[in-house]
């Protein structure tokens, strides 16, 4: 029986390659479909993170101090992170056996749906408990859907990529991904034009609901995509190899088979992701409540450090192809290690210039540079044969660390009376692991993806 959204590949056999004008028409249909896909997966985090930070402690959790609500708020994003795991566990055994696209339409719709229900969510005053519960229960579908999603993206763009340009064709993921924090920046500057009884009563609402948009837009570019070549010859040895058996689980298969590199993948990106999602959501909520910024200074700061993003996202792909993908990760590993102390000192200023130019370094290095010069690296670690379930299964284990990224931050301020000094080591250490886990890995610079071998 063919899989369902037709991704060229089925449970029985497997459709013949692409042709090479197949796969150049291919790579431009790829390359909108990430952007479009990772912007809608970013811009649901990035609304559901900002609204932790600003609105969700006083809608759902209100009958607490500030430091409790912020716990609970941020306790319910970390619960979407610990889902993404069995998400992208659960989608890379088809990613491998039906396809990429299969996977990439599926997790699109669960994502947008599970976001649109969250604007329409009643709130703890209207049901009590049960709001907050609904809350993390939305919480991880969003999750689960986003688990594949990332992983989906980068492996697609790098399979589908011209030699010497898989860095920057694998980075623009992470263009797409600056783009949909852009644009929740832009929907909650608008919202917070309203004022403060409107934004908290319904304004929220509005931003959570505007996905259904976003999902549409996504679907429309991404519904005309086809598997890369590297896919389907992939898929049809596979076929061939266990013709009339049950083919191995790929989950199985990568957790026997390339173990230490799924360790690797996680300890890589761990530290990125913490960093990452400190600068993007806890910066947040420790201007608000710490140094007393008003919120709209921390929204503003988002859009103009996502913008700059998009640029930063797009060097450290085109340096990963030039320098190759270590040299292009520790740049930006080196720069993360030195940010973390300057940065709170210039939080506390209050200067709305100090903030801004912060958030900026954030996204620059943390949450795009670095991420970007990892884009084609992870697939390039992993042979053919399951390189999607490596990378989502690494990948998303370590996201784990950055969605609870912002509780760890928030609990180390409120055990440390107001101090950033404890949040500030937790970002040099992670940092300094993932750049030891990286030295520990071969290069993968323009490797064979057709091969079912790992890097070695």
């Amino acid at each position: 029986m063919s899989a369902p959204l037709s991704s060229g590949v089925t449970t029985g056999a497997v459709s013949p390659s692409p042709t090479a004008a197949e796969d150049a028409a291919n790579l431009r249909r790829a390359r909108w479909g990430g952007l479009a896909g990772t912007a809608l997966e970013q811009y649901d985090f990035v609304i559901y993170g900002t609204a932790s930070a600003l609105v969700f402690n006083t809608v759902f959790f209100p009958d607490v101090s500030p430091a409790v609500g912020y716990l609970g708020s941020f306790g319910a994003y970390a619960v979407g992170f610990l889902a993404r795991p069995l998400g992208g566990l659960f989608f890379s055994r088809f990613g491998d056996r039906l396809g990429r696209k299969w996977v990439l339409v599926t997790t699109l719709y669960l994502m947008g749906i599970a976001t649109f229900l969250i604007g329409l969510l009643p709130t703890y005053e209207t049901i009590g408990l049960a709001a907050p519960l609904l809350l993390v229960v939305l919480r991880c579908l969003q999750g689960f859907g986003a688990g594949a999603e990332m992983a989906g993206g980068t492996v697609l763009l790098a399979e589908a990529a011209r030699p010497g340009r898989r860095g920057l064709t694998a980075a623009l993921v992470w263009v797409g991904a600056s783009g949909g924090t852009a644009l929740g920046a832009v929907v909650w500057l608008a919202v917070q034009q309203l004022p403060d009884d409107a934004m908290m009563s319904y304004g929220w609402r509005l931003v959570f609901l505007s996905s259904l948009l976003v999902t549409l837009l996504a679907y429309l570019l991404r519904r005309k995509l086809q598997d890369p070549r590297v896919f389907t010859e992939a898929a049809r040895e596979q076929a061939r190899e266990h013709a009339g058996e049950r083919r191995p689980s790929p989950i199985k298969d990568v957790w026997t088979n390339s173990r230490r590199n799924v360790l690797r993948v996680f300890a890589m990106v761990a530290g990125v992701s913490l960093n990452s999602y400190t600068y993007q959501v806890f910066m947040g909520s420790y201007l608000v409540s710490n140094v007393g910024a008003d919120k709209a200074v921390f929204t503003r700061a988002l859009l103009i450090g996502a913008v700059c993003g998009m640029g930063a996202a797009v060097f450290f792909g085109w340096l990963s192809d030039r320098l190759g993908r270590r040299p292009a990760y520790t740049t930006t590993a080196l720069a993360m290690m030195t940010l973390p102390v300057p940065a709170f000192l210039m939080l506390d200023t209050g200067s709305p210039v100090m903030i801004t130019a912060v958030i900026i370094l954030g996204f620059v290095f943390a949450a795009e540079g670095s991420v970007s010069a990892q884009a084609a690296y992870l697939p390039e670690i992993f042979g053919s044969r399951y390189r999607y379930a490596g990378v989502t299964m690494g990948r998303e284990l370590a996201s784990v660390v950055g969605g609870a990224g912002p509780l760890v931050c928030s609990a180390l301020v409120t055990w440390a009376s107001g101090s950033w000094i404890p949040v500030a080591a937790l970002m040099i250490v992670s940092i300094a692991v993932s750049l030891a886990a990286t030295w520990r890995t071969p290069e993968t610079r323009d490797r064979d993806l057709f091969s079912e071998a790992d890097a070695t």
